[in-house]
């Protein structure tokens, strides 16, 4: 990472030379929200975020979506989680200090942080800006910088970040709503772009309309490709045919409209994150279609190889997207006016914010209001 070139200092106790971190020489003070312990209940913290080098942008957080993800890692269900974490990967700021050889932003710039802020630089993933590829990739929170010291995320006040890992906000998208689009926007952007299924007078559906789904929709329509939203909840037609925009609509659940649909899309884009049966999405597909995951099952899913193998069809994955494909994002969305749907809410109503989520209680995506509501 650019700006952990430099060594930790050393200093001396007891006699012996210990390394110091960047958090024990020059400490940023900072306040945010924390999980303290499985039970992924948040509250407030004091901490120190590592000191500004010369590639590093400081910027005063504004706002911070909440991605489904920060449940799961607030009550270490991916069994990785370390404490205290301070959750939040969707995240819109304003510069307030850049440090000496920065080349990209300036005090005052608009700026957003997604799911990463390091990674090594070198490798084949990298050199081909796909750092969220990169084996040695540093998430924005729960990790650690190569100094040692811990990575937080956007449920604070201030962010210390390299550069390289900053995208510019266009002017006339708005802040709140664009936050979302730093994590959903871009892990259904790329796949659309990756597999092709981005040409104007594709067919592709849509698997589940939340968070990742409503936005799938919007930039698969803004790409000129007719979109099928395929859900099991046949209340939420309206919502997908009216408000967002969708070609159709198809009730999974629903055998005769699902046998109707066979054989007539180009891809899917499958956001779905429980376990589910993708044979009939399979059935959906033309001859070499493409089915793309991005939801992420707890449990593996049954892969039927004969479908695949008579329709010369393609099961992949996608997982987010790289700095340059991630600011080509959100150049598109500001060109076409795309944002998520949100509900903003306080800082203090963050828990009940996490309970609502659990019960996929939300039209699309809760994004925090930092900037007013979070008080130190």
């Amino acid at each position: 990472m650019h700006s952990l070139s430099a060594l930790p200092n050393r200093t001396s106790r007891g006699g012996k030379m210990v390394e110091k971190s960047y958090e024990e020489e020059n400490p940023s003070e900072a306040f945010g929200w924390a999980a303290r312990d499985q039970s992924g209940v948040l509250s407030p913290l004091r901490f120190s975020r590592r000191s500004m080098g010369e590639k590093d942008v400081r910027l005063k957080v504004l706002f911070c979506g909440i991605c489904h993800t920060d449940l799961h890692m607030a009550k270490n269900e991916w069994g990785t989680s370390t404490y205290p974490l301070v959750p939040g990967h969707e995240i819109v700021g304003q510069v307030t200090g850049v440090g000496s050889k920065v080349e990209k932003f300036r005090v005052g710039d608009k700026v957003g942080v997604g799911g990463m802020i390091g990674s090594c630089h070198s490798c084949d993933s990298c050199s081909n800006n796909l750092e969220n590829y990169c084996s040695e990739v540093i998430i924005t929170y729960g990790a650690k910088y190569q100094d040692g010291t811990t990575t937080y995320g956007g449920y604070s006040d201030i962010m210390v970040v390299d550069e390289h890992f900053i995208v510019h906000i266009p002017d006339n998208l708005s802040l709140d709503a664009a936050a979302p689009l730093l994590c959903a926007g871009i892990t259904v952007f790329s796949p659309l772009r990756f597999y092709g299924l981005d040409k104007p007078g594709m067919h592709v559906g849509v698997v589940g309309l939340g968070g990742l789904g409503h936005v799938a929709v919007k930039f698969a329509k803004a790409m000129g490709v007719k979109v099928t939203v395929i859900s099991t909840s046949p209340n939420k037609k309206q919502e997908a045919l009216e408000h967002l925009g969708a070609d159709s609509f198809l009730v999974s659940r629903d055998q005769g409209q699902m046998q109707a649909a066979t054989g007539t899309m180009d891809g899917v884009i499958d956001t779905v994150s429980a376990i589910h049966p993708i044979l009939p999405l399979i059935s959906l597909l033309k001859t070499q279609g493409k089915l793309v995951l991005v939801g992420a099952p707890e449990k593996p899913l049954e892969l039927p190889v004969f479908p695949l193998i008579v329709g010369r069809k393609i099961v992949g994955g996608s997982a987010g997207g790289g700095m340059q494909e991630t600011q080509e994002m959100i150049d598109f969305a500001a060109k076409n006016n795309i944002t998520a749907d949100i509900e903003l809410i306080s800082m203090d109503y963050v828990n009940t914010a996490m309970e609502r989520l659990l019960k996929t209680d939300v039209r699309y995506r809760f994004v925090i209001d930092i900037g007013n509501t979070l008080k130190n």
